[in-house]
This record gives C-alpha cells, sequence and structure tokens, in this order.
C-alpha cells in the first residue's frame, strides 16, 4: 500500500544543545584556589587537626586569628559551631561560689567579652539578620541566657554575661541595627508577652516574673552601657512601646525598690513609711536619663506625666518619698514638675509639696554637709534665717513664670499657700 505524499515529512534528530560550562568551572576553580592559598600553611592539615591545635589558643587568640583570611574565619565559625568548639567557649559555670561578689571582675565575664569580639569578627560579612540567627542558634544552648531559664537568678551571673557579650558583639551599630537586635531578643524570650501580663496584673501578685523581668532588662540591655545615649536608646525600646500608665509601672518594676530579704519588687516601700535615698536613686537615674537631651523620643510634658503616674503606685506615695524622688532628680524636673501643678491650679499641693522640699533640702544638708546642700537646695541659704524661706518661694515663681504666658494664676495666690510651710520649717 502506498504512503501519500502528503503525509511524508522529515525527521529532525532530537539534539540538545547545551551550554559550555568551562567558564564557571574555571572559576569555581579559581576561586577555590584562592581560598586554599588564604589557608597558608594550614591548607595541609586535616580539619580534625586544625580544631586540636585551636584548643591550645585563647579566646583573644583566636578573635585575632579570624581576621586573617575569609578562609580561616569561615574554619573558626566551624569549629564555633562544632560540639567540642561550643563546650569550651560557652563556658555554663555562673553560679560559683564567689562569682557574685566579684561581678565585674569575675573571670568568666572577661571570657564573653573576649566571646562577644570572636562572635562580631567571624560574622562581620554576614547581614544583620544572618548574624542574629547564627549567635541565637549558639547561646540558646545556655539556659542561663533565657528570661526563666535558671533556678535560681539572684545567685546566677548568667545574665550578666549575656548582656556583657551581647555589648561587645553590637558596639558601633547603627540604631536600626540595634532596633532589630531588640526585636530578636523579644522574639527570643518572648519579652512582651511577659511584660503585658505583669503590667494588667496587681502589683506583687506575679512576684517570681517580675523578678526575672528587673534581672533580665538590668542585666542583659541596661546596666552594660557606658555612655548615657546608649541606656537612653534601650531603656526607650523597653518603655515606648507601652501606654503611659504601663510604663510607669514597667519603670518601677525595673528599677524601683527591692526587698533585702528575697530581692522582690518592694510595692509598698513608697506608701507605708519614708524610704532612704538608695531605694529611690535608680528611679532618680532612670527620670534624669529620660528627661536628658540625649534621649531624643522624650519631651519634658512625657518625662512629667511619667512622674505623676509613678509617684501612685501602687497607691498615692507620702509626700515626703515624692519630695525626695523630684530632689534627687535635679532642679530642672523639680522646678517642671512644680510648674505643671501651677498652671493646673493644684496650688495647694504645691505649697505642700514645697514646704517639704524645704523640709528635703534641710535634711539632705544636715547628713551630707555643705557641698551636697549647695547641689540640692532651691536657691539662696535653706539653712538659716528668712533667706532660707524664701528660697522655695522664688523657686516655684521662677518656674510657674515660665510656663504661665496667659497669666492663669496669680502669685499672690500661690504666695498665700505657700505661707503654710512657715509653722513647719
Amino acid at each position: 500500500m502506498a504512503v501519500p505524499s502528503s503525509s511524508i515529512f522529515t525527521l529532525i534528530p532530537n539534539q540538545k544543545f547545551r551550554r559550555s560550562n568551562r567558564r564557571p568551572t574555571v572559576a569555581l576553580e579559581s576561586t577555590n584556589s584562592a581560598e586554599v592559598l588564604t589557608l597558608g600553611h594550614f591548607r595541609v592539615l586535616p580539619l580534625e587537626i586544625f580544631h586540636i591545635l585551636l584548643k591550645y589558643l585563647s579566646v583573644n587568640d583566636i578573635s585575632i586569628m579570624s581576621m586573617v583570611s575569609k578562609a580561616i574565619s569561615g574554619h573558626l565559625s566551624g569549629y564555633i559551631s562544632s560540639p567540642a568548639g561550643s563546650r569550651r567557649l560557652l563556658r555554663q559555670d555562673f553560679h560559683c561560689a564567689g562569682l557574685m561578689e566579684l561581678r565585674k571582675d569575675a573571670p568568666i565575664l572577661e571570657h564573653y567579652r573576649a566571646l562577644g569580639l570572636l562572635f562580631k569578627r567571624c560574622t562581620l560579612l554576614l547581614p544583620t539578620r544572618e548574624r542574629l540567627k547564627y549567635i541565637h542558634k549558639m547561646v540558646s544552648e545556655v539556659s542561663c541566657f533565657k528570661l526563666c531559664g535558671c533556678l535560681s537568678p539572684t545567685q546566677c551571673l548568667g545574665l550578666f554575661c549575656y548582656g556583657a557579650f551581647l555589648k561587645i558583639l553590637t558596639a558601633g551599630w547603627d540604631e536600626l541595627e540595634c532596633h532589630r537586635v531588640y526585636i530578636f531578643l523579644c522574639d527570643s524570650t518572648n519579652l512582651p508577652r511577659k511584660v503585658q501580663t505583669l503590667v494588667n496584673s496587681k502589683p506583687g501578685s506575679s512576684r517570681k516574673l517580675e523578678l526575672r523581668v528587673r534581672l533580665f532588662c538590668r542585666n542583659v540591655l541596661l546596666d552594660h552601657w557606658t555612655h548615657r545615649s546608649d541606656t537612653a536608646f534601650w531603656l526607650s525600646r523597653l518603655l515606648k512601646p507601652w501606654p503611659m500608665v504601663n510604663q510607669a509601672r514597667l519603670l518601677y518594676i525595673v528599677f524601683g525598690p527591692v526587698s533585702a530579704i528575697d530581692g522582690h519588687v518592694a510595692w509598698l516601700k513608697m506608701t507605708e513609711g519614708m524610704s532612704d535615698e538608695i531605694s529611690l536613686k535608680g528611679l532618680a537615674d532612670a527620670i534624669k536619663l529620660l528627661y536628658d537631651t540625649e534621649a531624643k523620643e522624650w519631651t519634658a510634658d512625657d518625662v512629667i506625666s511619667l512622674v505623676d503616674e509613678l509617684t501612685v503606685l501602687p497607691h498615692e506615695w507620702l509626700l515626703e518619698n515624692n519630695v525626695r524622688l523630684l530632689i534627687l532628680s535635679g532642679n530642672s524636673i523639680c522646678f517642671t514638675f512644680m510648674a505643671s501643678k501651677a498652671v493646673n491650679g493644684r496650688t495647694v499641693d504645691l505649697a505642700r509639696m514645697v514646704a517639704f522640699l524645704a523640709l528635703g533640702s534641710r535634711r539632705v544638708s544636715m547628713v551630707t554637709g555643705e557641698a551636697r546642700m549647695r547641689h540640692f537646695r532651691l536657691g539662696g541659704d535653706a539653712e538659716t534665717g528668712s533667706a532660707g524661706r524664701e528660697a522655695p518661694r522664688q523657686a516655684v515663681v521662677h518656674a510657674a513664670g515660665s510656663h504661665d504666658e496667659g497669666g492663669k494664676w496669680g502669685h499672690c495666690t500661690l504666695f498665700i499657700h505657700c505661707m503654710c510651710y512657715d509653722s513647719i520649717v
């Protein structure tokens, strides 16, 4: 049977044309050869022998070695990730006797400072996100670095070492990268959820969690920085996501007075009796830090509102403690706080505060001497005669005058109310 001519066709050979791999192969070989050359004499050693040699080097020596070349740095990163390297480098003897007394001079703290520099150099060429992933993979093995990981947090130096490690690691990073570090810490510790639990519950109802959050915030985020602007940045990261009332609660948890027996937050110390300067120093320093010009995210009104909320936790403070906090916070905050009361028409509260300010200044001068008296007094001679009694009045007039643009209240009314302190001073 003949095949119709219309059905005849020509078969084309099924050939696949491939691109030449010759050039990439040459490039890959040249790259590998370059990496081998940068290893120097270590290129003839098996990796296991190389790791054995690293055991005889200190952390500082390994850190310096990581800057030799990219190939060496990669080999060192592999050593850090190995079981033997992580056991040696990630020391976990945080509960040895005498460590808490040494604290800032403890050898293990210096070890983690050096380790932070080693991690910084080994991950230098990685993006911030990849660096944090690598670091999290390594430090997640240390239980004492976790917010609720240690069974005896008050006797543990783990969080303090973690803070020293992070400080060296992030030194020189810009604010955007440091903000990513804070997000990384929040994700790895679930810090926002735990803070939300505390600020939404009754003060003192979760004492153990309050203690753990306080230790984590102080030891990891706040206590290691030498520049005030760095401390203000991390403190702002902690406070700014929350409303003003919750900011005051969190500030008291982190910086407020604690019990000398178990270290838990002492919520009733400001409402039941007069407090000493040591108990208020942490809060006063934090308020001064936020009021400082280096704290770019805070205005004077924000800080005064925060102080207002703080002095009613868990109930209204004794006026003596309120005044002592203002004295320790400095004249600028004290004047602004009194002017705020005057502008809002709270002249009776202002008069009582002036009276206790005069008494507080006198007590401070009697205890600490003439030099400290000049630092804390509001003006004039707070020790003798009518000049001492006139100084608080003039201080209030000076503070309120700069805020009373529309003449909302009269100086005469203020002076009448301020006269009530004459019977006390």
